[in-house]
């Protein structure tokens, strides 16, 4: 009896699988229609097709649990997209933002490396996790007040925060708007600092022809469901540099000292020929570890999900930069009332989010506005953790205020944001807009503003 050799036979049951899992994300995954009043309009979500939960199966059938070929074409598509040498891909933004500065305190930076004590300017209105690793490596952040409707620290206010231990730069776009690279990366060469470019909400944008987290020394990404593109967890961190993407690797992969790829053996070619620290020599390279690191490693199932979705990148930036439009073109008239964003002069942001700040004279104050929404079920967010140095975690954390962070609070106090991301859709972000409108109409009746 004729057999099929049992290499074909995995091969054709394969196919056959991955056309069923396309069907049952026609019938389970695909997204309900918009049904206004009734269904939820989030602030981000994630967008996928069948090509993601195909390429997931793909890498399940595998069985490659770990780092692997996903994640090797992954992190080499990312850093072509970017425009820099080297891409690797952690678990999460946040690990990410570690990793970047965890590398700059290597003794093998000699005399450029980040000491104790050693200052890192960055601002207080943002997301704990650019903070948190300055305070992780014993540095000492250095707070600069941001500017209203960008939302981001002015060049002038980083120069005048720089002092004697001032040794790096390390700050977010803001929700997509990237900040002053020109300007913030001269600041970084005049005084021989370190510039980390936090883009976990930046993927995408673009600063005078040079795409954000292409610039700084290193840049951090995430690739949450909330974020540009998703794996469901996972990051990046991006270096032209080719030391400083040895130095991340290592404290990503335990610490070690050996850059073999994981299943592979003497890169070096001296595997047991090495004589670091106090160990005998030849001791095998792959168990040498010259940092105190971590296993932030991603799996080859989430590098999958990223594969497929750096496809539709392109196609997901376009919408959150349009739907951002719809949604300044649409709420303009009510100026009076809010604060609404502008784009860094020289760049086009892929946005994050729609940002809005409270006039101190508006009859209503964030709260009221925020529940309205919720009530219709639109999503709402804040800016993160507001006032930084206001949260609990850091009532006591060793810091230097530059100046005064005056807008910081008010955006403590009066900013939200609303989504852009691209799984709205024309009649979703119609709905907010009239939503908005409503609003105003019912908190000053009479006010001339669209219907």
């Amino acid at each position: 009896m004729d057999r099929s050799p049992p290499v074909a036979d995995a091969a054709r049951l394969k196919r056959e699988i991955l056309a069923k899992v396309a069907e049952y994300w026609e019938l389970a995954l695909k997204a309900p229609p918009f049904v206004p009043g009734e269904s939820p309009v989030y602030y981000a979500g994630r967008v996928f097709d069948a090509d993601e939960v195909q390429t997931l199966t793909e890498s399940a059938l595998d069985f490659w649990l770990t780092t692997g070929r996903f994640a090797d074409q992954f992190e080499r598509e990312f850093g072509r997209f970017l425009g820099v040498r080297h891409a690797m891909l952690c678990n999460s933004g946040s690990s990410a933002n570690l990793l970047a500065l965890s590398a700059l305190t290597s003794p093998k930076l000699g005399d450029r490396r980040l000491r104790d004590g050693d200052e890192v300017v960055t601002v207080a209105s943002g997301f704990p996790t650019t903070l948190n690793p300055i305070l992780q490596n014993r540095l000492v952040p250095v707070f600069v007040d941001i500017e209203l409707a960008t939302y981001n620290a002015s060049a002038a206010r980083v120069a005048e925060s720089i002092g004697p231990k001032t040794k790096a730069i390390m700050m977010a776009h803001t929700l997509g708007n990237p900040f002053d690279l020109d300007a913030v990366s001269d600041l970084a060469r005049k005084h021989d600092l370190w510039l980390i470019e936090d883009t976990c909400d930046a993927l995408g944008s673009i600063y005078r022809e040079k795409r954000a987290g292409s610039v700084g020394h290193l840049s951090t990404f995430s690739f949450y469901p909330a974020h540009h593109m998703t794996m469901g967890e996972g990051g990046a961190v991006a270096t032209r540099d080719p030391q400083l993407k040895v130095l991340v690797e290592s404290f990503r992969d335990w610490g070690r000292d050996c850059w073999c790829d994981p299943g592979k053996e003497n890169t070096c070619g001296k595997r047991y020929d090495w004589k670091l620290g106090d160990l005998p020599a030849g001791y095998d390279h792959k168990y040498i570890y010259s940092h105190i690191g971590y296993n932030l490693k991603a799996t080859d199932l989430q590098a999958a999900v990223g594969v497929a979705q750096l496809k539709k990148l392109p196609s997901f930036i376009d919408a959150r930069r349009r739907n951002w439009q719809t949604l300044y073109e649409g709420l303009k008239d009510l100026e009076e009332f809010f604060i609404l964003p502008r784009a860094t002069d020289g760049s086009d942001p892929s946005w994050f989010g729609f940002l809005m700040t409270i006039r101190p004279a508006a009859p209503f104050d964030r709260p009221a506005i925020i529940r309205f929404l919720d009530e219709r079920k639109i999503s709402t967010r804040l800016l993160f953790g507001g006032n930084l140095l206001r949260q609990p975690a850091y009532f006591s954390v060793p810091h230097r205020v530059a100046g005064t962070l005056e807008n910081t609070d008010i955006v403590m106090n009066r900013t939200f944001w609303i989504g852009v991301y691209p799984g709205l859709t024309p009649e979703m972000l119609d709905y907010v807009i009239d939503a908005f409108h409503a609003f105003i109409r019912e908190k000053r009746p009479g006010t001339r503003v669209q219907t």
